[in-house]
């Protein structure tokens, strides 16, 4: 099995990828039957958007803080673990969004995209689904559009559902609701597009956000699922994200 090797700058991360390459050797990312990524849930996603024309599946270990995406770390038995490993495999969201100048953005998140608030004063959204208007005005903090894959990140955070990674739906998810008081937010099809036009950006100005990077001074955002992407991640037997989404409800 031919293993490439990725490590971020953290020296845990750079001391661990030299002790393996040592081991098992590593070749060029477009020479590997898999890429084992080494470090923490930024690494693993930074790595996910660098290999997505690869069509490789990533093994991550965790040298990081988070881990939610990795396994652990150990050196001895990587072979059998790698032939064992269960895959799984995850949609991104693709973001177009056009800012008050008219210029167009477009992105793509693994976990989520998000609206935030840019200036002192709430933001004014309205929400359309599948271009039928659902919400004329919801003043908040922000609003996110989450995968699955994604559900425990901010979208927990910000009090929104985890989802079962073989759900075939989003979570909208409001962040700090002020009108409607309480309003947490919806659960949509996989398949739905979902609008976010902004209410007086000229006053409320906007921000998006996708696998951190903020395009700002938005007028609208529209977000759907691309279906014809898919990212293969590799688990270990019994701790796959299906699993972890589950126990992460019993935390």
């Amino acid at each position: 099995m031919r293993i490439a090797f990725l490590a971020s700058t953290a020296p845990l991360a750079q001391t661990a990828r030299g002790v393996l390459v040592s081991r098992y050797g590593s070749v060029e990312m477009s020479e590997a039957d898999v890429i084992v990524a080494l470090g923490g849930d930024g690494f693993m996603l930074h790595t996910l958007r660098e290999t997505v024309d690869l069509n490789v599946p990533i093994y991550g270990m965790n040298r990081g803080t988070v881990g939610f995406l990795m396994n652990s770390y150990g050196e001895g038995d990587l072979m059998e673990r790698l032939a064992d490993a269960q895959e799984e495999t995850i949609h991104p969201l693709r973001m177009h969004a056009r800012d008050r100048n008219g210029q167009m953005h477009e992105a793509m998140a693994i976990n989520e995209v998000s609206l935030l608030r840019q200036g002192p004063q709430a933001a004014k959204l309205q929400i359309s689904v599948d271009g039928r208007q659902r919400m004329a005005e919801l003043v908040c903090d922000g609003a996110l559009v989450s995968t699955p894959a994604g559900s425990t990140a901010y979208n927990f955070s910000a009090h929104g559902p985890i989802l079962p990674i073989g759900a075939d739906v989003l979570a909208l998810t409001a962040i700090a609701a002020f009108r409607p008081r309480r309003w947490r937010g919806a659960l949509l099809p996989s398949g739905a597009t979902v609008r976010f036009d902004v209410i007086d950006a000229a006053k409320r100005p906007v921000m998006a956000e996708a696998n951190s990077v903020s395009f700002k001074d938005i007028d609208w955002v529209e977000i759907q699922s691309e279906r014809s992407i898919g990212h293969k991640i590799l688990f270990d037997p019994g701790h796959g994200l299906e699993e972890r989404l589950i126990s992460e409800q019993f935390n």
